[in-house]
């Protein structure tokens, strides 16, 4: 690792992403291998005159959980994490896995009692951060299992994880502002459109946002970023989509997923590889059946699937799509315990119509083509 990006990504986390300010109270949770890059980040918020405080997790240790807790322990929920929900202003938040699939072995059920338990806590944090009262981001650390998932050597995807965050440029902040105009043109010419329909070789859908909004994703709460976003109309989706790259949820690859859609809901679910366990997390709830967001990828970066769900749906070309919670800042009243973000590709003829006008043609916006 190169110590200057290392601190350039601090940097961009504690006062870009979070925007730290002095006597905030910053909550920093990362995976243990992550250390090189939450030291990096805790000397940026103590600079920054905030109040950092550094929990540190570990897959094996939820392993052990999952497969040795009753269920009355998987439903217990730590009253620190409640406090830190609670509380604190800020957190930054480093995955940094050294085994993608320490989960995969664990029984799905057991898996989706603990996801029920702590879905308060997901949905208490989007209503903070929603009125503006708690600020978020999450990252990743480039570990070798990450590169082996993404197929990449860890030297090579450790540059494709800087320049994804644009830290090779002078200034990354900047180059994330102006990243940001760009995306706000796309935001401002949305607000008020009611319908959208969705074309090309792997999906075929209709939705309302009508009095929705769609939200900037300009490096704030995902480093790196690069998407716009809503929440559909709950019970608008009406048709099918094909995603063409494996969904990954809580360690596990679900290969060939197709949904289809009637009045908002899932109403047939298929999958080439871990069909029972789609089902199984469709099933958590009833909110975990209809979508909770619509987003379209714009990291020109970010050009190839990489198994880490932070890169993926910000592809170039791309939309994605979760089953689940919905975030309260766009309008949506979809409420899961799921977050579940599935990707199609776009890139092949794939277009989105906005009240009947093309907006966006194989991987194109054609809104800033025309006004380039």
């Amino acid at each position: 690792m190169i110590d200057s990006r290392l601190q350039k990504l601090a940097s961009l986390l504690v006062n870009y992403c979070v925007q730290a300010q002095p006597g905030d109270r910053v909550v920093i949770m990362a995976d243990v291998p992550a250390q090189p890059l939450v030291r990096a980040t805790y000397r940026a918020a103590i600079l920054s005159g905030s109040h950092p405080f550094v929990h540190y997790m570990d897959d094996d240790l939820t392993e052990i959980l999952l497969q040795e807790a009753t269920d009355n322990q998987l439903a217990h929920v730590p009253e620190p994490l409640e406090l830190i929900n609670e509380q604190y202003d800020c957190r930054i938040y480093i995955g940094a896995p050294d085994n993608t699939r320490t989960l995969s072995g664990v029984d799905s059920e057991r898996q989706r009692l603990r996801q029920q338990a702590r879905g308060k806590l997901t949905a208490r944090r989007m209503e903070r951060a929603a009125r503006g009262e708690y600020r978020w981001t999450t990252t990743r650390y480039p570990t070798s299992a990450l590169a082996q998932e993404a197929d990449m050597s860890q030297t090579d995807f450790a540059e494709f994880v800087f320049r994804s965050c644009k830290l090779h440029e002078d200034d990354p902040a900047a180059a994330w502002r102006q990243l940001a105009e760009r995306q706000q043109r796309l935001v401002d010419w949305l607000a008020g459109k009611e319908e959208v329909v969705v074309k090309g070789p792997n999906v075929d859908l209709r939705l309302s946002i009508a009095g929705r909004t769609f939200i900037n994703s300009d490096g704030k709460r995902n480093m790196p970023s690069g998407e716009i976003f809503t929440g559909p109309v709950r019970h608008s989706v009406n048709g099918w989509v094909r995603y063409t790259y494996p969904a990954i949820y809580e360690g596990r690859a679900v290969s060939g997923v197709e949904l289809r859609f009637e009045e908002g809901r899932v109403v047939e679910a298929r999958a080439q590889k871990n069909e029972a366990f789609l089902h199984s997390i469709l099933d958590t709830d009833e909110g975990a059946r209809y979508l909770g967001e619509f987003a379209i990828g714009t990291n020109d970066q970010i050009d190839r699937f990489t198994g880490s769900i932070l890169y993926d749906e910000k592809i170039g070309g791309t939309i994605h799509m979760a089953v689940g919670n919905g975030y309260p800042e766009t309008g949506s009243q979809n409420q899961s315990s799921v977050h579940w973000d599935m990707i199609c590709d776009m890139r092949d003829g794939g277009q989105i119509w906005i009240d009947g006008e093309l907006f966006y043609d194989s991987g194109r916006f054609t809104l800033l083509e025309e006004r380039a």
